[in-house]
């Protein structure tokens, strides 16, 4: 119970690929009936992955804006029993073609608590290994892999070239932990 807040029921409408669609229902802090529409998300993983003064992103298309995007390496949590450090790596070598036997975590925010449970970590990997990438989606069979001087980024967010929330929060995470 949240500030007197408390979730009476959940009912899923729709099971999708990515996401699960429920109406739930609450009770107010003074018995107040609400019902809310809320994205279920299993939770993503994404990765600062610095080769030098370079950050690796990649470049994708996003159906849900019809664009492509330049972002970090990243995904969602859909091994069963993995751990977000085990994901991100996994996602890092899938994406960019790369490994890193060592992560940092960076950050970990809510996407989207208006309305979405998912919950993204954000790791740092500083010492990158080679890897065969491997696609494993048809998004993925025809991304990009990007090398962005990391004095760039900062400008890059603000001009608008990266709007990608977990690429914005992650760079920005990254700065700050490098004391720049």
């Amino acid at each position: 119970m949240a500030a007197g807040f408390r979730q009476t029921g959940e009912t899923v409408i729709h099971e999708g690929y990515v996401i699960t669609l429920a109406e739930a229902t609450f009770e107010g802090p003074q018995g107040e009936q609400i019902s809310r529409d809320v994205v279920r998300h299993p939770g993503a993983v994404a990765v600062v992955a610095l080769d030098n003064d370079e950050v690796i992103l990649v470049r994708q298309y996003r159906p849900a804006l019809d664009t492509e995007m330049l972002e970090l390496p990243a995904g969602k949590l859909d091994v069963p029993g993995e751990s977000r450090p085990d994901a991100a790596r996994r996602e890092l070598i899938e994406e960019a073609g790369f490994d890193a036997p060592q992560l940092t975590e960076l950050a970990v925010f809510h996407n989207s608590g208006g309305f979405c449970d998912e919950l993204t970590t954000v790791y740092l990997a500083t010492e990158l290994v080679p890897a065969e990438a491997i696609a494993v989606s048809v998004e993925e069979e025809y991304l990009t892999v990007e090398r962005v001087p990391l004095h760039q980024v900062s400008a890059m967010i603000a001009d608008g070239t990266i709007t990608d929330a977990k690429t914005v929060i992650g760079l920005l995470a990254t700065l700050r932990h490098l004391g720049q």
